[in-house]
């Protein structure tokens, strides 16, 4: 997944934002200290540790057999702890990077990157200035059979190809538009799409210089063993109902975090921290009583696009959705070298969770945790259906993310510790029996507007 970084004016706005916002806490939430203390004598960021030693040693991609494994370990772990636990499984479409690509021009060899998604071929044509990419760019110029070098920036990649491939050209080259090597996607599967490269800001304007001086270069585009194919992806889910029948407060809470990584990184802290938070938290509430249901989810292909957390609210009734009074998500939560923790919400705006979060971080550590706007994570499809919901996460990300030094070497037991006692804190705090009676509860009346999902800056 793709983390925002808080810049210093954000956190200082934040900062500033406090104490309003601790204010409307600390009357929405009821707290109970000797409840509290249940949860922090329970919580041990040991367990945590072992269990992401055990998701990490290799990478769980979306749709792959290490995937499948780890969606089995936290099946069964959850089983153990007394929970009746379930697999479940959903199709994507799924993509294989190209075994092989390369570019020539004018017989000099170049050192491309390729884009997820894109198509094989091997083209061989004249390479013509397509601007950036756009419609209007490439509305009066005669691309048929060419290349069309086009410049990062003003709309995605995937468009830039889709319209250099309406006006018949072959294939692409997207050249960066700030210094270093350009890594990016097209977005998802579409037959429509031509063969896709990426070169530097550097070799794209020398290519570009050429062009400009009339001198017609010739190039070569070939890209090997891409490969589009349905896949199956699984979501892990357990729930504790309430301990009352007919007293409860008929209110469900969520708590999850994905267990896929990206190809080539073990995903130690992206994301088997959050997976191995979520286990222990259903270890820690499995004997503590309850009013209110709570769900334990892990999602599959959260790193191809939020598919399983989109796949489970979408099987979600409108009851359910109607009932689920808050969605905890755990993402990133134990690196040594990542910033602070920091919570996400889809809009930037306040709702039960941090509302929750903020009164157990003042308590636990004498400041309330901040929040900001940011998606690109799976409390996201949870917003978009009206569920307060929340990301939590140390920020700025840190600098092993999405690589294969992502290991379990980097994991901090302290964060850890931090966070699992804030929001396993936070939760009891909206879910232990309470002496006025469970059905008196003040239950959420947060409702976000429709939130599209965050794409690529290009």
């Amino acid at each position: 997944m793709k983390k925002t970084v808080i810049s210093l004016a954000v956190a200082t706005s934040l900062t500033l934002s406090f104490t309003s916002v601790q204010a409307s806490t600390s009357a929405n939430v009821s707290h109970n200290q000797s409840s509290e203390q249940k949860v922090l004598k329970k919580v041990n960021s040991e367990k945590i540790y072992q269990d992401i030693a055990y998701l990490s040693k290799k990478p769980r991609v979306a749709g792959t057999e290490s995937e499948r494994e780890a969606a089995t370990f936290v099946q069964k772990r959850l089983s153990k702890l007394g929970y009746e636990s379930a697999v479940e499984p959903f199709t994507f479409t799924g993509y294989t990077p190209a075994a092989s690509f390369s570019l020539s021009v004018n017989g000099t060899s170049y050192s491309p990157t390729t884009f997820t998604y894109t198509t094989n071929g091997n083209v061989t044509a004249e390479i013509v200035d397509g601007g950036l990419g756009t419609k209007d760019n490439l509305a009066n110029k005669d691309v048929t059979g060419k290349i069309v070098l086009v410049q990062r920036g003003t709309i995605t990649f995937g468009e830039k190809v889709l319209n250099a491939a309406e006006k018949g050209a072959a294939a692409v080259i997207i050249f960066n538009n700030t210094d270093g090597e350009l890594n990016g996607t097209l977005g998802g599967a579409n037959d429509n799409y031509i063969p896709s490269l990426a070169v530097t800001k550097e070799e794209g304007e020398k290519i570009l210089t050429s062009i400009q001086k009339g001198e017609k270069p010739s190039g070569t585009v070939k890209i090997e063993g891409a490969v589009v194919s349905e896949r199956t992806s699984y979501n892990v889910t357990a729930t504790k109902p309430s301990i009352f029948k007919k007293k409860g407060t008929n209110d469900i809470i969520v708590v999850g975090a994905h267990h896929d990584s990206v190809a080539g990184a073990p995903g130690a802290n992206d994301d088997a921290s959050g997976t191995a938070m979520v286990l222990e938290l259903a270890r820690v509430f499995k004997s503590l009583p309850t009013d209110t249901e709570l769900r334990f989810v892990t999602f599959g292909a959260e790193e191809v696009g939020l598919l399983g957390s989109e796949h489970y609210v979408s099987e979600l009734s409108e009851d359910e959705k109607n009932r689920i009074v808050g969605m905890f998500n755990l993402d990133m939560v134990g690196s040594r070298d990542a910033g602070d923790l920091v919570m996400n919400t889809a809009d930037g705006t306040p709702n039960l969770v941090t509302e929750l979060a903020q009164a157990s971080s003042t308590r636990l550590n004498g400041s309330p945790t901040p929040f900001q706007a940011g998606g690109r994570s799976d409390h996201v499809p949870f917003a978009e259906a009206g569920i307060p919901a929340a990301l939590f996460i140390h920020s700025p990300s840190e600098p092993w993310y999405h690589s294969p030094e992502d290991t379990l070497d980097k994991i901090s037991k302290e964060k850890l510790q931090d966070v699992a006692e804030i929001v396993g804190t936070a939760i009891y705090d909206r879910s232990r029996p309470d002496q006025q009676g469970s059905s008196d509860k003040k239950r959420a009346t947060f409702k976000a507007p429709h939130l599209y999902h965050e794409q690529d800056v290009n």
